[in-house]
């Protein structure tokens, strides 16, 4: 199974069927750049697609992955091949995943280990380090997941950090002795957090269509910045709006209509 096999593939199949890179990204509701990258060999379909795109070059998945036509007599013979090749390519990722959490793990703990070094070096004891070892520990554990899974562990770190943030507020502010950080902080992580919430659903909704995923969460931006002010107003007794939150609005609304459009322009095919 090679991607550049795979790749001249789909484009002799799609000029088979008559279809230029624009209409089969049409139909499967991507973008043109996709299916340029998969012809070239950078990249293979996504396994949510796959189905979809066999159906409408009318072959299987197996020669999909076999970069050509499979008679019947050799596709037992096929299949097995493929699927012990995407079983290696499955291993060698993880193996190289693997190593990379090692290595960030480890330039982690050094960096800990430092910090307390420095401390005890200056005061004699442990003050401001307890800062940067709970700081750091956090991102570890949210971070962790990404690194070693990929995509894949993207739901499991925003879980950790949902569950994690609001604690290491807290804790951060006895370290600091500042009430107000928990008090304060907790609110606006509150409001952070569901905003975060909303955009991870919005891509996955429209995980084929990220410009316009990518205009919607700056359109949201605009509540969510003006909520968090009026809330830090009631607060500490600030006025809710500056000049500064108006240009900022003025901004963020400015870059959603620009990913939207953007969207509309790939998706009629005026731009790639």
């Amino acid at each position: 199974m090679s991607q550049i096999e795979t790749g001249m593939f789909i484009a002799r199949c799609r000029k088979e069927k008559g279809m230029t890179q624009a209409q089969l990204a049409e139909k499967l509701n991507i973008t043109d750049r996709a299916v340029s990258k998969w012809e070239t060999g950078k990249c293979m379909p996504d396994s949510s697609i796959m189905l979809e795109l066999c159906k409408i070059l009318d072959v299987t998945v197996n020669e999909l992955f076999s970069g050509d036509r499979v008679e019947m007599d050799d596709y037992e013979e096929k299949v097995s091949a493929n699927l012990i090749q995407l079983k290696r390519r499955d291993e060698n990722n993880m193996n190289k995943n693997a190593l990379i959490s090692i290595i960030y793990t480890v330039t982690l703990f050094i960096g800990m280990i430092v910090s307390c070094i420095c401390d005890f070096a200056i005061s004699g004891t442990m003050t401001w380090s307890l800062i940067t070892l709970s700081s750091i520990f956090i991102t570890w554990i949210v971070s962790f997941p990404v690194i070693l899974l990929g995509k894949k562990g993207i739901l499991v770190a925003m879980i950790t950090f949902s569950i994690l943030i609001i604690p290491f507020i807290y804790i951060l502010s006895i370290l600091i002795n500042v009430n107000k950080i928990f008090s304060i902080g907790a609110v606006i992580l509150l409001i952070t957090l569901v905003f975060m919430w909303i955009v991870y659903f919005l891509y996955c909704r429209l995980k084929k269509r990220k410009l316009l995923a990518t205009g919607i969460t700056f359109l949201f931006a605009i509540p969510f910045i003006l909520l968090i002010n009026v809330t830090l107003s009631i607060m500490i007794r600030e006025p809710a709006i500056d000049i500064w939150d108006i240009l900022s609005v003025f901004i963020l609304l400015i870059i959603a209509v620009a990913f939207v459009i953007g969207d509309y322009a790939r998706k009629r095919g005026y731009a790639r």
